[in-house]
């Protein structure tokens, strides 16, 4: 089949991307704008301005030799975009193109359904089939520039008439209304990806700023009796609202609860995404200062604690990875049968534990930081989050595709998955408490994000923090402080502020304070538990 012009290619395909590709961007129009009177021509406009738009942009890339490849390569990743906007309602940015790149196969494989096969075959390999068996008619380059220069002109002038003739719906639109825009396909993810670009490439090699490096546990603290062990938990996608101990319905927490933990139920983070918020959460940048270059140029609070010279630190992921956190550090990937004696369907974190001993006898000599890295939540699938003994909230979403299943089912699967991560968090003190006799031993677990799941028509997790709901940022976070370590703290003062609101920047310091550690990048009204540390 032939086609006389790449211009008349490029029309069509601009049509085509228009009208299959951006379901979420027109959905979110209508329920801005109602459909009715004056609003269905607007909404019609924008249509067309989308058509010129991307007739405006392909052809100032057209070329004998890239017209196909980049209509080609849009067409592909767009069909995927439109999947995930279209099914989970989440927005493709350059925080959501990292976090992507970032995702071992595993979690991925989470995504695929037959929804997913149906977007790529129909919205994927037929148009680009189609695409590549065409036959493009190309002319003498003096006509193919006058093409070129006439369809850039045609599609300049079309948007500037629809943006001055319908002025006051668009003034509206683009100031009043500017996440639309996030939902255009494929506009916004190229513009992220090239956001992407810009934030992670450096122009040479990546030099790491040493900070902390005058940090040593205090005087007065060097010469007690017991070392300190200490185990941080990294959440995965846990809300706050979802623990019964923040006073959720469902007994989500049965196990901590017969705990003495002390939980900081206002606690929110850094991002929305794992790739954003892990790091973050350990870095000495607070939200407003923290960027990816940023994090990753600067050391973190391992890094800090590792310049004592005093403090052994080891790192346990069964999630994706640490997302450059523990670079240099001790590290140990949990996700396989190989290292991890506890899998099933998939990999417990509850295997973490296992040989956990072993580690703290081959460094007796020191303080103790251990890291685990859960799974935790990880959704859409959450259904495979636990062992089938922990599925006790009944019907359970069995399916990737959670806007199948009711919201009752997809609540039940998260809970089933919140449940499993009480039981080990459990089993985390309970590892902790015959060393309390020769350490002293703390538990520290924050979650990375929060979660959607189906208010409001959202899911997952991801969204640009300004326009993120709650569920996605309002994160749960319990300490547990065990013999000693519990006596060095003024519990009744502790907890008369621990509903206050915190974040993870708090958490840089407040890990810095509990292992006593003085630097002058230590910020002692940033540390949680500083206003209740009892004098020496």
């Amino acid at each position: 089949m032939k086609i006389s012009s790449q211009y008349k290619l490029i029309i069509f395909s601009s049509i085509f991307f228009t009208l299959f590709y951006n379901y979420s961007f027109f959905t979110n129009v209508i329920k801005t704008y109602s459909f009715s009177g004056l609003n269905s021509i607007y909404i019609l406009s924008t249509a067309l301005l989308l058509v010129s738009f991307l007739t405006l942009f392909f052809t100032i890339f057209s070329s004998k030799y890239t017209t196909k490849p980049l209509l080609l390569i849009t067409i592909i990743i767009s069909a995927f975009a439109a999947y995930f906007m279209d099914t989970y309602h989440v927005i493709i940015d350059d925080e959501m193109i990292r976090n992507s790149l970032q995702t071992n196969l595993s979690e991925s494989s989470d995504l695929f359904s037959l929804k997913l096969v149906l977007y790529v075959v129909f919205l994927a390999i037929f148009p680009s089939y189609f695409i590549y068996k065409l036959k493009i008619e190309y002319k003498p380059f003096r006509q193919e520039l006058f093409a070129k220069l006439k369809t850039i002109i045609l599609s300049i002038s079309i948007i500037l008439i629809i943006l001055f003739s319908f002025s006051k719906f668009y003034t509206s639109f683009f100031r009043e209304h500017k996440p639309l825009r996030y939902h255009v396909n494929p506009i916004y993810w190229i513009y992220s990806i090239g956001n992407y670009v810009n934030k992670s490439v450096n122009s040479g090699p990546i030099v790491v700023k040493e900070i902390g490096k005058d940090a040593k546990i205090i005087q007065e603290y060097t010469d007690k009796e017991k070392k300190e062990l200490i185990i941080m938990v990294v959440g995965e996608a846990a809300r706050a609202d979802r623990f019964s101990l923040n006073g959720y319905k469902k007994e989500t927490n049965p196990l901590l609860k017969q705990e003495d933990v002390i939980n900081f139920s206002n606690m929110y983070s850094c991002g929305t995404s794992t790739a954003q918020s892990v790091p973050c959460m350990f870095s000495i940048f607070d939200k407003a200062d923290y960027d990816y270059k940023k994090g990753i140029s600067t050391q973190n609070a391992l890094d800090v604690l590792k310049h004592t010279n005093d403090i052994d630190i080891l790192w346990r992921d069964n999630n994706s990875d640490s997302k450059g956190v523990a670079l240099r550090v001790d590290f140990e990937d949990y996700r396989t049968a190989q290292t991890n004696t506890i899998c099933d369907d998939e990999c417990r974190d509850e295997g973490m534990l296992v040989g956990l001993d072993e580690y703290i006898k081959n460094h007796k000599d020191k303080d103790i930081l251990i890291v685990l890295h859960q799974m935790g939540n990880h959704g859409p699938a959450y259904y495979k989050r636990y062992p089938k003994e922990f599925e006790k909230f009944t019907p359970v979403c069995k399916t990737n595709q959670l806007e199948e299943c009711t919201q009752e089912e997809v609540s039940n699967a998260y809970d089933n998955a919140i449940l499993y991560t009480d039981y080990f968090l459990s089993k985390v003190i309970n590892f902790l408490k015959p060393y309390s006799n020769d350490y002293e031993t703390a538990m520290l677990y924050m979650s990375d994000h929060g979660e959607s799941l189906g208010e409001n028509g959202f899911y997952l997790h991801g969204m640009p923090y300004m326009l993120a709901p709650d569920e996605q940022k309002h994160i749960a976070s319990v300490l547990w402080l065990g013999g000693e370590m519990r006596e060095d703290y003024d519990i009744e003062k502790l907890n008369s502020y621990k509903n206050k609101s915190f974040s993870q920047d708090n958490l840089f310091h407040t890990l810095l304070g509990l292992f006593e550690v003085g630097t002058d990048v230590y910020k002692k009204d940033m540390d949680i538990l500083n206003d209740s540390r009892k004098p020496e």
